[in-house]
């Protein structure tokens, strides 16, 4: 039931008023004329420059795929690679994926189950993590509780792979911010998947914790406030996606149609309308921490996207985004025309749209706003084009719209000519558009991989390049150090195994109730 809570919430909501976020402009901002796109077909047709940017590496050099592919098999390298890579790196790996099945792309939660599979298949004897460090350590310590505990983990690169979002919890303020609000009775901390063990081991040792993800954030806060009535949820560190939570049950809260009955049958056979307004309540939501390209999904990218695109277009949003572009997709998916929630969830959503029209005899061109990172896009056009190959209707396209600016004024710091045309660093971001990929994921690199490959064949037998591996591990900020008397590991990987049973059992674990009650 909890898997498509979003979906079936977001499908039936009313419409219901939107909250205004201050916007930062500049003097050279200007007016979207069109949003960069992809139209996906047989062949791939980019519009805008920032379009043809992406497109230039979804039909990868064959000669890279081959030279991956056996620098990986000889290496006996695995790979799990995050949905926000570049394309050109998405797209080797995805072509790799047929000739070398231990390669994988997904969401942060996966690549750990990816890399556990990967290990049991005896195919690899190492593994490369690619997205950010606090990924590279998840994966890591997922390893390690299955039994895979000399299993080295690479990162793409010796430099820290930060994360905005991540820090925003690293911070004294995060701190200061739990030990305020875990003084009242029953508090339980809800921490995103998307934060360094260090914050989780420190966070489990102040207030009982557990991790979610942006596909099973609800369904926890659920199940949480059913165990525990007079609990006390304490969100973060993503200011959006907590805020995103509380307006969803006040939206239900402000829609008659939801009575209990509807809310016992479709949300939660345990909630009425009396728990939700509770369960609402009882939420307190980190004030200041986000990521830096969701928060540029703001009122300026809603403005175009009502003006110019609006009634033809299905409109996603992640959890992080804030909430203007959040209540223009819920708007949307009151009549199946939009989704709220994960990165899974987005490419599902496309997917089925997809299906459901290729098997209706009339050509059309289906058109989506994509509302999360661009780095999204190699997998919405391989899950397209597969639908379409086997299709009744394989005339049907799909339009992936960006909502950036393809063009926008930089400034150069230069007396005689302050202002350029274009993006600075072409990553797309501006004031006018959203900043639609992601700086610290990019610092993966297909050349960065096989570095770290060919580094994996020759340390055996050379000393120095066993100690330059030994950089490209993740982070081992707990090493050897403990909490309360306790390894600071334990700490930091006890909040993933609250979820992992909380996913496996659809209810809290009895010792984290025992937790909270005593908390």
């Amino acid at each position: 039931m909890h898997r498509t809570l979003f979906s079936k919430l977001s499908r039936t909501l009313t419409t219901f008023p939107f909250r205004c976020f201050a916007s930062v402009t500049t003097a050279f901002e200007q007016s979207v004329d069109q949003f960069p796109s992809l139209i996906i077909g047989r062949s791939i047709q980019p519009v805008g420059s920032f379009a043809e940017a992406q497109a230039l590496y979804l039909d990868p050099d064959p000669v890279a795929v081959k030279e991956l592919a056996e620098l990986l098999e000889k290496a006996k390298l695995g790979v799990v690679a995050h949905y926000y890579m570049d394309v050109e790196l998405q797209g080797v790996l995805q072509a790799v994926q047929r000739s070398h099945p231990a390669v994988g792309i997904a969401d942060s939660l996966k690549m750990g189950d990816m890399a556990v599979e990967m290990m049991q298949s005896g195919r690899v004897e190492q593994i490369a993590c690619l997205g950010v460090d606090f990924m590279s350590e998840s994966v890591q310590s997922i390893l390690h509780k299955n039994g895979f505990e000399q299993v080295p983990v690479y990162r793409a690169t010796a430099n820290k792979i930060g994360c905005s979002l991540a820090e925003s919890a690293e911070r004294a303020v995060y701190r200061a911010w739990l030990e305020k609000e875990s003084a009242a009775a029953n508090s339980l901390h809800v921490v995103y998947i998307n934060t360094s063990l260090e914050t989780k081991a420190i966070s489990s040792s102040l207030v009982p914790t557990i991790t979610c993800t942006s596909s099973n954030v609800l369904a926890t806060i659920l199940q949480a406030y059913a165990q525990v009535p007079d609990i006390k949820i304490l969100y973060g560190p993503d200011t959006y996606m907590g805020e995103n939570l509380v307006i969803l049950l006040t939206a239900l809260l402000q829609d008659p149609a939801w009575n209990d009955q509807k809310i016992a049958k479709d949300l939660h056979p345990n909630h009425n309308r009396e728990t939700l307004r509770g369960l609402r309540d009882s939420i307190a939501v980190f004030p200041s921490g986000n990521c830096i390209v969701h928060h540029m999904f703001g009122d300026a990218v809603v403005d175009t996207v009502r003006s110019k695109y609006y009634d033809d277009c299905f409109i996603t949003a992640h959890l992080e985004v804030p909430g203007e572009m959040f209540q223009m997709a819920m708007e949307k998916s009151l009549s199946d025309e939009g989704v709220v929630g994960s990165t899974s969830d987005i490419l599902k959503f496309v997917s089925r749209k997809v299906k459901d029209a290729s098997m209706k005899p009339d050509p059309k061109r289906l058109k989506f706003i994509l509302g999360t990172e661009a780095g999204m896009v190699t997998s919405i056009v391989q899950s397209v084009q597969n639908i379409l190959a086997d299709a009744p209707n394989p005339s049907i396209e799909a339009e992936i719209i960006f909502p950036v600016a393809s063009e926008a004024m930089t400034g150069t710091g230069d007396i005689d000519m302050p202002l350029v045309p274009g993006v600075s660093g072409g990553e797309g971001c501006s004031t006018s558009g959203g900043c639609a990929t992601c700086p610290f994921m990019k610092m993966n690199s297909l050349d960065s991989l096989m570095q770290v490959a060919e580094m994996v064949l020759q340390a055996p037998t050379s000393s120095s390049v066993q100690s330059q591996l030994q950089q490209h591990l993740p982070p081992a900020r707990l090493q050897g150090k403990s909490i309360q008397g306790r390894p600071a590991i334990d700490w930091g990987t006890e909040s993933i195994l609250y979820m992992r049973s909380f996913m496996q059992d659809n209810r809290l674990p009895d010792e984290l109730v025992r937790k909270i009650m005593r908390n």
